[in-house]
């Protein structure tokens, strides 16, 4: 095994995944509390001492929740913008009793940065948050490509789609289930806006046109617990997927908000 990933969880509750490669482990997203952190990657045969570096998608506690404490903890540096940086400083500042990050690295959208032996190649994506990021790791040969949280699929986010080994993408909600489902009007219109969630639909016009069908896996992440359900996310994937994907060599997996799933090793 020289390049793995391990999404711990995916959901609004909670998002965190490890991508590993021979000399070096990233937690992307700190979504759980650090006890929590710990004990999912304990379940998925992981050492927490072991992680390098935090990187941080966007400032939403269902992303940063457990960074403060797992940065101190295991005396790691956390990456993330500095737009992203500001506000989870402004939000956080009371909570830590005006105790900052001791190590924090900023980076911009569009320039890569190293982490160990493992390319970072940060990139712009449409959510309601500060400065909002989706990441392609590349290492080893093998490239992941991690984007969740957009309301759309830019042009810019389809590029840095192609030709990933493992693309982590949101299938967040059915169409039908969100319209007719319990959220007020206005939380409706948020995720429905073009700095909310895709949706299963959006996600499988992408796939039917645009997509290059180049991952040996694809993982639909970031599934809402009341708008979707797993077996309509994985079948509006396959069926957009269908003459772009080999299924016997290629597979779609599901991400879980409630345990992790098994690792995906390359």
């Amino acid at each position: 095994m020289a390049v793995s990933i391990t999404v711990l969880g995916s959901g609004s509750k909670g998002n965190s995944t490890v991508i590993s490669s021979s000399n070096t482990r990233i937690l992307v997203d700190a979504g759980f509390s650090c006890r929590e952190t710990f004990r999912r990657m304990s379940v998925a045969g992981l050492q927490a001492g072991s992680l390098d570096a935090i990187v941080i998608t966007h400032e939403h506690n269902d992303h940063v929740n457990g960074v403060f404490m797992l940065a101190r903890k295991l005396q790691i540096p956390v990456f993330m913008t500095g737009g992203t940086h500001h506000e989870w400083w402004r939000s956080a500042r009371d909570k830590y009793d005006g105790q900052g990050l001791e190590r924090v690295e900023t980076f911009s959208a569009g320039r890569s940065f190293q982490i160990g032996d493992v390319d970072v190649m940060p990139f712009t994506i449409p959510h309601d948050a500060a400065d909002p990021v989706g990441f392609r790791f590349t290492a080893e040969g093998v490239k992941v490509g991690i984007v969740t949280d957009l309301g759309y699929m830019p042009e810019n986010v389809k590029y840095y789609a192609q030709g990933c080994d493992c693309l982590m993408i949101e299938s967040n909600h059915d169409l039908e289930m969100l319209r007719s489902g319990p959220y007020p009007w206005s939380v409706k219109q948020r995720v429905l806006s073009k700095k909310g969630h895709l949706s299963n639909e959006a996600l499988a016009e992408f796939f039917s046109g645009d997509y290059d069908g180049a991952a040996a896996y694809v993982v639909l992440a970031h599934l809402s617990e009341q708008n979707n359900l797993p077996e309509i996310a994985k079948d509006a994937a396959e069926k957009a997927l269908g003459g772009r994907l080999n299924l016997v060599q290629n597979r779609i997996v599901l991400a879980l908000q409630n345990e992790p799933i098994e690792s995906i090793c390359f």
